[in-house]
């Protein structure tokens, strides 16, 4: 035999005064009398993870929404919960949900309060009952009036029954409102992924971290955007300044072609250097190692490793740049403080100097795990499209 639960949700500022706590120690004194399992969450002892709270209401079976009015309205913490029941909550679930509103107040507003959480929870798609809404204005005097005490366990008692007997309610406007009008501006998430999104949202390192990858993308994207126009300006000036000049250059570009060609046969013992290998690879994988080693440029405060998963080749080559030197190999694992995945024709765009491991990844050509600033130094320290 299955117990019934009810999840109570208590949104006040915990004050020994509070009319509310004691509301709520009579209901669950009530409630377990009749064998009804409880559990209550106080959200100012878990205001750092709120967005976490949604995932909790799954297993009950009926939910009370407890805060006191002490100025005005139901309060900030009660609030914050319902906007994340908004964001992460299973609304399929909510929607056999029934709420019992608590309302106390030491000020005028209970009965707007009231109405406020239930057509909230309406909004939610759950069911609400009628709430329990008082002003107290001496607390000593209303825990002793034994006609208030018998009317909070009879409100108790009317939640049971309703859970119980699957009480079914007329329909409301608010129900269709939230079908027809109400929209969160988010993308279609499941149930599963919903709640593993209010996990991160909650976790402030999670968040703090994403923040400044936003702030590194908006600082990225200005460098670009400044380096892209002053670079067009650069070269329209060094066309005007050289027009007469096309043979000079074209004899010199020969002879840039030569030293490259020089240097290239001083590095082809480079090329096939590459420590570690694990898999068998042919003559193009081995060019291509030692193009990583060839335009390796380090920064003098800079080491990090690379996994780079070349998924149209089952191949993972690892980078390890340090300020003295680079080590490219082969090898079967993909443990790395960046991990990147893409494909050969991708890499050869950029080894060719036509992209960079940037706009790669912007473009979606390339899925990256790790320290985004890591990520960021792949084009510093092999700067291909500066040849």
């Amino acid at each position: 035999m299955s117990f019934t639960k009810i999840n109570i949700y208590y949104g006040g500022r915990g004050l020994i005064e509070d009319p509310t706590i004691y509301v709520l120690n009579k209901m669950a004194e009530v409630l377990k009398e009749l064998r009804v399992e409880v559990k209550r969450y106080n959200i100012f002892e878990d205001k750092n993870a709120i967005a976490t709270l949604p995932s909790t209401l799954k297993d009950a079976d009926g939910v009370i929404l407890a805060t006191t009015v002490e100025w005005f309205g139901i309060g900030g913490y009660m609030q914050q919960f319902l906007d994340m029941c908004w964001l992460y909550a299973d609304k399929q679930e909510l929607s056999s949900k029934y709420m019992l509103p608590v309302v106390m107040a030491t000020t005028y507003g209970e009965r707007d309060a009231e109405l406020n959480l239930v057509k909230a929870w309406e909004t939610l798609g759950g069911i609400p009952i009628t709430g329990l809404v008082a002003y107290v204005e001496n607390l000593e005097e209303f825990e002793q009036n034994e006609s208030y005490t018998q009317i909070i366990e009879k409100k108790v008692e009317t939640l049971y029954r309703s859970i119980s007997q699957k009480t079914q309610s007329l329909p409301t406007s608010n129900l269709a409102v939230k079908t027809s009008l109400l929209k969160t501006r988010t993308i279609e998430l499941t149930p599963q992924e919903s709640e593993q999104l209010s996990k991160f949202v909650s976790d402030e390192s999670y968040v703090k971290q994403q923040k400044e990858d936003i702030e590194e993308l908006s600082a990225m994207f200005k460098q670009m955007l400044s380096s892209s126009v002053s670079g067009e300006n650069e070269t329209a000036e060094e066309n005007y300044s050289n027009g007469g000049n096309n043979s000079g250059n074209r004899q010199g570009a020969a002879a840039g072609k030569k030293d490259s060609a020089n240097e290239k046969d001083q590095n082809d013992d480079k090329t096939f250097h590459a420590a570690g290998r694990e898999q068998s690879i042919d003559a193009a994988e081995d060019v291509l190692v030692g193009k990583f080693i060839k335009n390796y440029r380090p920064d003098s405060d800079f080491t990090a490793s690379y996994a780079i998963i070349i998924s149209d080749k089952d191949l993972i080559l690892h980078l390890e740049a340090t300020p003295e030197h680079v080590k490219a190999f082969y090898a079967a694992t993909d443990e790395a403080d960046v991990i990147l995945r893409t494909t050969t024709q991708v890499l050869d765009k950029i080894l060719e100097g036509k992209n960079t491991f940037q706009k790669g990844f912007m473009a979606g050509e390339i899925s990256a795990k790790g320290n985004f600033k890591t990520l960021r130094m792949l084009d510093s320290i092999f700067p291909f499209s500066e040849r």
